[in-house]
């Protein structure tokens, strides 16, 4: 059992009835807490917002979405029957076929445990109302950056995508206030990509970060910081599992920023279709 989850069920007796019935919801369905606001939790355990914030000063947990952080790292952290798998010599095809597998599944459900759903409003609404966005990345982080601006362009955002340092730093000095700035980098200290969403912040851009969970430098910058599982920490670095965790956010980004204006951006995503289509020559002519 995790830390805070054990000092729920610990602490649990010595609680008021209502931080009692709050206290054992909450213990009962960690995996639905991470994922609900506090007026719906409150509603769920028959408490009241009121409580739900007594009860996150009690244990420290720095409000209800620290609260919610928490649930989600220990869930994340909890030992499964399959587990990471690494890179090892002498695998057989079948194996790594199986591994990899478990690998990209396991990846993105801990993602999607510690996504937090006004966090992803806010990102939506920021890429929504953006009159130009600036996607940073380089290096693995670089190409998931080149798979979010293909996915913008077809719905007519205007975007740009650069891996290159001083491109980075061109492109944010030329945004605004009312323009976002979108930094991708897994270890969330990729010194260039720091640098860029600092300089798209210094020109009053909306910042949003993509990192691994916890304390790092580019998540503390952003104004909309997002989080993919830091589990594969301590593997033989292919950066396969965290890619995977990325564009699993991406995906979620673009679908819930198409499904919002559905009317405007799906005869866009058609049009583009249509006009790779017909200008597209066939192979052989």
């Amino acid at each position: 059992m995790s830390d805070l989850l054990r000092s729920i069920r610990e602490q649990m007796p010595d609680l008021n009835p209502k931080e009692q019935a709050l206290a054992a919801f909450i213990a009962d369905h960690p995996q639905l807490v991470v994922r609900i606001g506090i007026t719906e939790l409150a509603d769920q355990s028959q408490t009241s917002a009121a409580t739900v914030s007594r009860f996150c000063k009690t244990f420290h947990a720095g409000g209800f979405a620290g609260l919610k952080m928490q649930l989600a790292t220990e869930l994340a952290l909890q030992p499964t029957a399959e587990s990471y798998q690494d890179i090892v010599a002498g695998n057989t095809l079948e194996s790594i076929v199986a591994a990899m597998e478990t690998n990209h599944i396991r990846s993105i459900s801990d993602t999607s445990r510690l996504l937090d759903p006004k966090q992803l409003e806010q990102a939506v609404d920021a890429l929504r109302s953006a009159g130009q966005i600036d996607i940073y990345g380089v290096a693995t982080s670089g190409v998931v950056a080149q798979d979010f601006y293909q996915k913008l362009v077809r719905i007519g955002k205007r975007a740009t995508a650069f891996s290159d340092p001083h491109m980075q730093i061109t492109s944010a000095s030329g945004l605004s206030e009312g323009d976002t700035a979108f930094a991708i980098s897994y270890s969330g200290e990729t010194p260039e990509t720091i640098d860029a969403l600092r300089c798209a912040k210094e020109r009053g851009a909306t910042t949003v970060s993509l990192t691994k969970f916890g304390p790092n430098t580019l998540s503390a910058l952003a104004d909309i910081p997002l989080y993919t599982s830091s589990l594969e920490e301590g593997m033989r670095r292919g950066d396969m599992a965290s890619r995977i965790a990325q564009l699993h956010v991406i995906d979620i980004l673009f679908t819930g920023l198409v499904s919002e204006s559905f009317d405007d951006y799906v005869p866009k995503l058609e049009l583009s279709y249509q006009m790779v289509k017909k200008y597209r020559k066939e192979k052989g002519r």
